[in-house]
């Protein structure tokens, strides 16, 4: 049995794309993290990972993906104001988006990270309030999903665009590496 453990409907639907039979069971783990964002997103996606292993069993993924800039973390905003001033920050400039993920297979962990860089082109005031007024931003790391109207704003990436949606094609290799049947129907 394959367990997604996420409540993200974007993880949901790449995983969705590429193997038929999974489960989602959401996780209850704390979400907290030290260290740099590769570490953080990692640690994130190891605690989700075992919260659900160990009320589920199975083959469970966990993943966790986090924005950052100038070495800071970019969380969800928890307001407005704080997603303005997310999107303040990466206006104009090169940021990183750092998915990690932990899966427990057979009660091995195997865990890892993947990292893309996305330049946002110059956002005005008037078209960062009228993203904020969308409510797209508000549940999403850095304040912006690249598959919605964020889009855009990016003026090229360097790396896996799944990744900056939250769910790097990493993990389906490595599902396929561990005998996961993928691509069928």
């Amino acid at each position: 049995m394959l367990v997604l453990a996420s409540a993200s409907p974007r993880r949901r639907e790449i995983l969705s794309r590429f193997i038929r039979d999974f489960h989602v069971v959401p996780s209850n783990a704390e979400e907290r993290c030290s260290g740099t964002p590769e570490e953080c997103a990692v640690e994130l996606a190891r605690l989700k990972a075992r919260e659900v292993y160990s009320r589920v069993g199975g083959t469970v993924i966990g993943a966790d993906t986090v924005v950052s800039i100038d070495g800071r973390v970019l969380g969800k905003p928890s307001d407005e104001g704080e997603a303005y001033r997310m999107l303040k920050l990466l206006s104009g400039r090169v940021h990183r988006v750092t998915t990690g993920y932990c899966i427990i297979h057979e009660g091995k962990e195997i865990a890892g990270s993947a990292t893309t860089e996305v330049k946002f082109r110059e956002l005005d005031d008037e078209l960062i309030w009228a993203y904020i007024r969308t409510g797209e931003p508000m549940d999403k790391a850095g304040a912006y999903g690249i598959q919605g109207k964020a889009g855009l704003f990016v003026e090229w990436i360097r790396g896996d665009y799944y990744n900056v949606v939250g769910f790097p094609m990493e993990i389906i290799w490595k599902l396929r590496e561990l005998g996961f049947e993928v691509l069928s129907r």
